[in-house]
């Protein structure tokens, strides 16, 4: 498979003055698989070292974490000399919490010793009170396959290349093809897994047994690592998702989790799955300044799962209902569109969504994103539908130079607003 991210290691590895290098994201996204091929790829010998139940870590790393008895003891472990040439790759790293505390030192001491360190929980970890080397280390993130990358383990390599390089002349002509690849990618999701599954036998059945699976291994981890308590109301969070959802207004409404319920009683089930990465938060913003951030209000919220596929899997529509269509399926089409424009925003493009409505909700426009100094409203439509009410009304509003629109329709450059095929999100990615 190829993974994006692994150019983003290597500029990480040429780095002249690189520092250990901490690679966050959900369980299951293929953080072990692409730092050991990452290792694979660009050094001589690599190190692998799993935290988790390793009581023989535990021990070493609750001593001195002096650079030169760690690393003695990593090469007695792994039975591989760890040298400036070889990647120690760390792994589950929030089972030991003084290892991570041990890259400070690597850093100010032995900075010469390419490590890389990956964990699924490490928000989780970073918010109870763990020491922390601020300043010391590097992160990356990774998420679920966008589409492109769908594209790419399906060899569609020649249509990953022109939507990259926004060629939309070339895009329409293959408008068709890349629509039913959209389709499927529904149904399939990002999750490396399902992907290579469905890649492989095209079974839709055990794509989605796959599915199922990570599921129950997130429900297995959250009551693993929180109280009993926090486990239940997380799962009450989790499982309102398409609920949520599929309301005409998208807003987190706590009383749709449990009925009379508020805020207090759910933040900090939301802050744990926010921290495990199995949640997009899309705040409310008041106005469209910059930096949006410093205008987003933290009351008002819609929550969107990690992975389009697993959010199919917890609302148990079938793959039919999702590619062939179904009369039933029309309203929550929108919901299932929106997730998918969220979470390549975040993955693919590296924004941070915000959305936008009017105080008395007669308007609302579904993400708002910052590139650079501007702001680009983005209006997302499930078909071909081409009304862009509350996109001019908002452009007009602030005085807007640009919204985008994606939709099924092919690309289309009206002056004040580009309409943009829902598959060719990836040109977002280029905006100044």
């Amino acid at each position: 498979m190829q993974r994006t991210l692994m150019e983003d290691l290597i500029a990480w590895k040429n780095k002249p003055n690189r520092k250990p290098l901490v690679l966050r994201g959900a369980r299951q996204t293929g953080k072990t698989w692409i730092l050991q091929e990452f290792g694979k790829r660009e050094f001589p010998s690599v190190a692998y070292v799993r935290l988790e139940d390793n009581v023989a870590m535990e021990t070493l790393f609750a001593g001195s974490l002096e650079p030169q008895r760690l690393r003695e003891g990593l090469s007695a472990y792994t039975g591989q000399v760890i040298s400036p040439n070889t990647l120690l790759i760390l792994d589950e790293i929030q089972a030991v919490p003084r290892a991570l505390t041990a890259l400070k030192y690597f850093y100010e001491e032995a900075p010469e010793y390419p490590i890389v360190v990956a964990g699924s929980l490490l928000g989780v970890m970073l918010h109870k009170g763990i020491s922390f080397p601020v300043g010391k280390v590097s992160f990356l993130n990774l998420y679920p396959m966008t589409f492109g990358e769908f594209l790419l383990a399906g060899n569609h390599d020649t249509l990953y290349r022109y939507i990259q390089s926004c060629d939309y002349d070339m895009i329409g002509v293959f408008s068709e093809q890349l629509t039913d690849l959209l389709r499927q990618y529904y149904f399939v999701g990002g999750m490396p897994e399902a992907v290579q599954q469905f890649i492989s036998t095209k079974d839709f059945q055990e794509t989605r047994s796959i599915q199922q699976d990570i599921l129950n291994a997130y429900e297995g981890d959250i009551s693993k690592h929180t109280s009993k308590d926090t486990a239940e109301r997380c799962r009450q969070v989790w499982n309102s998702i398409p609920t949520q959802l599929a309301k005409e207004n998208k807003k987190f409404i706590y009383g749709v989790v449990q009925k009379g319920s508020r805020g207090r009683d759910f933040s900090l089930a939301i802050q744990f799955l926010g921290n495990s990465g199995l949640i997009h938060t899309v705040s409310r913003i008041s106005k469209p300044g910059i930096p949006l951030a410093s205008y987003k209000e933290t009351s008002s919220f819609k929550l969107f799962a990690v992975d389009i596929g697993l959010l199919g899997a917890m609302a148990k529509l079938s793959e039919r209902t999702i590619i062939e269509g179904n009369r039933l399926f029309e309203e929550f089409k929108g919901t299932f569109t929106e997730q998918f424009v969220c979470q390549e925003l975040v993955a693919q493009c590296k924004y941070q969504p915000y959305y936008w409505s009017a105080e008395r909700a007669l308007a609302e426009v579904d993400f708002v994103i910052q590139s650079e100094n501007n702001v680009y409203p983005v209006e997302v439509k499930a078909s071909e539908n081409l009304k862009s009410k509350s996109l001019a009304s908002f452009c007009k509003k602030y005085d807007i130079d640009t919204g985008i629109r994606l939709s099924l329709s092919n690309y289309w450059n009206q002056g004040w607003m580009k309409n943009i095929p829902l598959y060719a999100i990836g040109g977002l990615c280029q905006l100044p």
